[in-house]
């Protein structure tokens, strides 16, 4: 399977939010967990700054593995919590059929958004998993009550 991930600054603080993701990102791809094939950097665009990657995974399973573990799971629930000034957005194909994309505080569309319906991700599609018809709801990253329900 393949996942593109990006990230675009929406506003100034956007690109010290940038800034600082880049090398927690490479970081742990060179620390090589299960299951990643290869990494990638694209630059997408200079203006508006637009950078993501590519990422070849070997099964959803090992990318499921990865995505709930840290430091991932506390990227995410931080940036679902404030995106600092960024959006980010990612589309995954698997390699038997199928796709399943998110795409968070992104101005512009891109990618599947500028042709296919745009579906909030709440209920059974809170979840890359769910999304991808891969599995329950109840596995995401970080579960939509600890979101939406926590403390302010």
């Amino acid at each position: 399977m393949v996942i593109y991930l990006g990230m675009r600054v929406n506003r100034i603080t956007g690109i010290k939010t940038l800034i600082g993701f880049g090398p927690k990102i490479s970081a742990s791809a060179e620390a090589r967990p299960d299951g990643l094939l290869r990494h990638e950097t694209v630059v997408y665009s200079i203006f508006p700054m637009h950078i993501g990657m590519r990422q070849y995974w070997r099964d959803m399973d090992s990318l499921l593995t990865w995505t709930r573990s840290d430091p991932h799971r506390q990227w995410w629930k931080s940036f679902l919590k404030d995106s600092g000034g960024t959006g980010f957005w990612h589309e995954t194909y698997f390699r038997r059929g199928g796709m399943e994309a998110i795409y968070d505080d992104v101005p512009q569309p891109t990618g599947f958004m500028a042709f296919a319906p745009v579906v909030p991700a709440r209920g059974p599609m809170f979840g890359a998993a769910s999304r991808g018809g891969k599995e329950s709801a109840s596995q995401s990253v970080v579960s939509e009550k600890e979101l939406y329900d926590a403390p302010k």
